[in-house]
């Protein structure tokens, strides 16, 4: 496992992209753009793009997003970890949703099922 809090963002999308291309069954046959705008220190909008049982990750060559998530940095760090319930968070305002809110909830789930 990782230690995701100290990391940079960059390096988190890297290992994202690397681990859940390890072992694609969790998201077999999910085609799909999210879209993460991360605010704060080393910040920046990246999308995780699934699709043909293959995981990428853009920055600055956007697909159209069906669920974009808006959060801090740090906020992105626990929520990666499993340590950040996303429905308190939502309900506080640390995470704000635009689009699906069902595929928002799918993504929780699904990175729940690897370590970062």
């Amino acid at each position: 496992m990782t230690d995701v809090m100290n990391m940079s963002v960059e390096e988190i999308w890297v290992e994202i992209e690397r681990v859940m291309n390890g072992n694609p069954d969790p998201y077999k046959d999910l085609n799909v753009v999210y879209q993460f705008e991360l605010s704060g220190e080393d910040g920046g909008i990246f999308q995780l793009v699934f699709s043909n049982d293959t995981v990428r990750v853009l920055k600055g060559d956007f697909e159209e997003p069906k669920c974009t998530l808006q959060m801090k940095v740090s906020d992105f760090k626990k929520f990666l970890q499993g340590k950040m319930n996303s429905a308190a968070a939502f309900m506080m305002g640390k995470i704000k949703v635009q689009g699906s809110v069902g595929l928002a909830l799918k993504l929780e789930g699904l990175l729940g099922q690897y370590e970062f």
